[in-house]
């Protein structure tokens, strides 16, 4: 029956907060002060949707939400939403032009700041809002009481009504304003309860920003359908503040990117290896036997109760994947997309295959389209209830990437094998094509690069037709400021060698990456922390370069 009913986010709400009305909803991940029962939430969140009502903010009115993640920033949501109006969430990390670019490509009349970023908003953007409101005590900082006429209509929303619009510049660099309806986040919400069955019981621990929809829908909207809860950290996830709340917190169940796991993977469990001669020697002889305990170890590590540690927003490392596969360690990986609300495969349990994100989630159809017949490689498309509705005011990019029959372009280039699981080979928008016309996927290429000792990240770019790769190296890897000039390029040169050798003898010949440049900040990402590779496209400074000019 619930799944029957809830098919708009208003519904959601009045469900979780009947049903689960005496369950915690959010709190701080060591206090209970500033956090929510759902019978609270709801008094908090229809208690703002009146103020709104007050300056006239009524049905189809933009909200925007600029807040690093907190208990308040789903009350700010719900009393937007269920009431017909449209929320705009802001990503933390966004920039002051971003900010204003949204809010006013947006037509946003309030907004819902938190006081570590209220500095980002200009005073111009502030003042065309009707309503400024601290989200840290929902206090108003700045209001236009000439608005304030009581006037604003707030209406029940239908499924195929509004609920939010997400601008994201993802990796390429052009903005555009996701437009998600209720059911495509309802859809989807229902979808995460077939891929993971999840209850009142189980604790979520919040470490993504909750303007992006992996979180939003999987750490916010679907707890909410359980009656779960979910626990939030004042900080960014830094390791000393992370083994902390998941030592106090002890979590069921949490969502994050590869980013994460691959810096525990290379920056804990390679080291632990190395430092003993039993595991160096079990890793060679009885590589699975010492993954097994290991990975015992991490699930400690993490609380010792994670049952689900989903992965999504880019590609796993295939070494980090293979470890968690033979650790037994119970990592699931999620494929989509902003446009998808956002969940369109997944792979968990005993069907996880490295390199895969195996195969359509609940209620949602994924082809190959465009297929090469002598690759077997194809544009994953998709069709479900949780596809977009279009880019906001800007039906001419809509049209681009919906096929003739209605299916959504994903741009990800895949192959699928002969049990049908699908493995993404690369973006179609990052696609370099070889001089004799070969696909090449850099994603690839730098999968290899990034198992090389010393390697942080990695990007790889064309210029000027042949391939360049620009890697980070892990801090501390190269002491730039304690070696004496003459020995640290000695050391520099020795392992951009080492690279473009190891690189190129496990890549194909179209695949030869032609040097190698060192960058010294670490790389501009996006919210899921994929780079934003248009920013790399053309050549900056090097490490080497700058340290010259340093001299």
């Amino acid at each position: 029956m619930r799944e029957k009913y809830i098919d708009t986010l208003a519904k959601l709400y009045d469900y979780a907060t009947t049903v689960y009305s005496k369950n915690q909803y959010t709190q701080w991940y060591d206090t209970k002060e500033g956090g929510y029962t759902f019978h609270s939430f709801k008094g908090k969140c229809d208690s703002l949707s009146k103020k709104l009502t007050q300056y006239g903010i009524g049905a189809g009115d933009k909200v925007a939400i600029l807040s690093q993640s907190m208990p308040n920033w789903s009350v700010a949501f719900f009393s937007t939403v269920p009431f017909g109006r449209i929320a705009i969430p802001i990503l933390p990390d966004s920039s002051p032009n971003e900010i204003t670019n949204i809010l006013e490509h947006s037509e946003s009349k309030v907004i819902f700041v938190s006081q570590k970023l209220a500095s980002k908003i200009t005073q111009e953007c502030r003042d065309k809002m009707t309503l400024v409101i601290d989200i840290d005590t929902f206090e108003v900082i700045q209001a236009d009481d000439q608005k304030f006429t009581c006037d604003g209509r707030t209406s029940i929303p239908t499924p195929d009504d509004i609920a939010t619009i997400i601008y994201t510049s993802g990796t390429t660099g052009s903005a555009k304003g996701v437009v998600l309806s209720h059911r495509n986040l309802a859809s989807n919400v229902i979808t995460c309860y077939h891929a993971c069955k999840r209850t009142e019981k189980d604790r979520w621990l919040s470490v993504l920003p909750m303007a992006h929809t992996l979180e939003m829908t999987l750490s916010m909207l679907y707890p909410m359908y359980c009656g779960a809860t979910v626990y939030y950290l004042p900080k960014p996830p830094v390791a000393s503040l992370l083994m902390k709340a998941l030592k106090i917190v002890k979590p069921t169940t949490m969502l994050t990117v590869p980013l994460i796991i691959e810096k525990v993977y290379k920056g804990s469990v390679l080291p632990t290896i190395k430092k003993s001669r039993t595991l160096t020697w079990m890793n060679e002889h009885m590589n699975t036997l010492m993954c097994r305990i290991i990975g015992m170890k991490l699930k400690a590590t993490f609380g010792g109760h994670i049952s689900f540690y989903g992965i999504g927003g880019a590609k796993l490392d295939s070494e980090v994947e293979s470890f968690l596969l033979k650790a037994k360690f119970p990592y699931a990986i999620g494929y989509g997309l902003t446009e998808t609300s956002p969940l369109l495969g997944y792979s968990m349990n005993n069907w996880r295959t490295v390199g895969s994100f195996g195969y359509p989630v609940y209620n949602v159809k994924l082809r190959l389209d465009n297929v090469n017949p002598e690759t077997g490689e194809g544009e994953i498309v998709a069709k479900g209830p949780n596809v977009m509705l279009g880019y906001y005011k800007d039906p001419v990019r809509t049209k681009s990437v919906f096929t003739e029959d209605g299916w959504f372009r994903t741009s990800d280039i895949a192959v699928q094998d002969e049990k049908g699981r699908f493995f993404i080979k690369g973006r179609n928008n990052n696609m370099i094509l070889g001089p004799s016309g070969e696909n090449i996927y850099p994603e690839e290429i730098e999968n290899v690069i990034n198992n090389v000792e010393g390697v942080s990240e990695s990007i790889v770019v064309e210029r000027d037709g042949k391939l360049v790769a620009l890697v980070q190296p892990d801090e501390n890897y190269i002491q730039w400021d304690k070696e004496s000039e003459d020995k640290l390029y000695e050391k520099l040169d020795a392992w951009k060698a080492k690279l473009l050798k190891v690189t190129n003898k496990n890549v194909s010949k179209a695949s030869q990456v032609s040097s190698i440049e060192v960058m010294k900040e670490p790389f501009e990402k996006t919210a899921t922390q994929k780079i934003r590779r248009f920013k790399y496209k053309k050549s900056a400074p090097t490490l080497e370069e700058e340290q010259k000019e340093k001299k």
